[in-house]
């Protein structure tokens, strides 16, 4: 798959579920309770224990996959080589920047301040992740398009079903939702899980 064709998925699905488990069963579960709520894209955080695992359980599924929590080029590369279409950061590297434009997969690192933003921009960063969102106002995307109207945003951190519109509606080209999954898995297990994807979708189609 062509980055950019990797990056119209991304915007299209609005939605990335951010898979943290306890091991990588926990993981597996997760994510396919979320693709069969019908979340199309799902970001595996190296810190699953094992996470390799997960990326192998869920090559045969329909559903794009990239690596979260990637903290230098080292674990970037493993995840590309594993199967990742796009990596993710909660903050700007440019080793790692430099790592998935040398293999033309989309790095969406975290930023919090306009000057990181523009040096994601200057590495190739197409869509840049707000984290954590939690410490911001959906306004504030608008607050940074008007400065700088070709970043595109994508919160996480934060992200629930009674705000998840206001942040879409507010210019936020996808959200990558996490938490409140693995307390719904935690709490009412695969079902629940797969439940409260299906709200999230719903509401994200609004």
């Amino acid at each position: 798959m062509l980055k950019h064709e990797v990056l119209s998925r991304l915007t299209e699905t609005k939605v990335v579920a951010v898979i943290r488990g306890s091991n990588a069963e926990e993981a597996i579960a997760l994510s396919k309770a979320a693709v069969q709520g019908g979340i199309p894209a799902i970001e595996l955080t190296y810190t699953t224990p094992h996470v390799q695992k997960v990326f192998e359980a869920l090559a045969e599924e329909d559903v794009l996959l990239g690596a979260g929590t990637v903290l230098d080029p080292e674990t970037a590369r493993h995840a590309i080589l594993a199967g990742a279409k796009f990596v993710v950061s909660p903050h700007f590297n440019e080793e790692i920047a430099t790592v998935c434009n040398r293999y033309g997969i989309p790095y969406l690192p975290g930023c919090m301040t306009i000057r990181e933003m523009v040096k994601a921009l200057e590495f190739g960063s197409d869509i840049i992740k707000l984290f954590p969102a939690n410490n911001f106002t959906p306004s504030f995307i608008k607050s940074v398009n008007g400065p700088l109207p070709h970043v595109r945003i994508m919160p996480t951190g934060g992200i629930n079903l009674n705000n998840i519109q206001d942040w879409l509606s507010a210019g936020a080209v996808a959200v990558g939702i996490g938490s409140d999954l693995n307390k719904a898995y935690a709490a009412g297990g695969f079902d629940a899980a797969v439940e409260l994807s299906r709200k999230y979708m719903q509401q994200s189609a609004q």
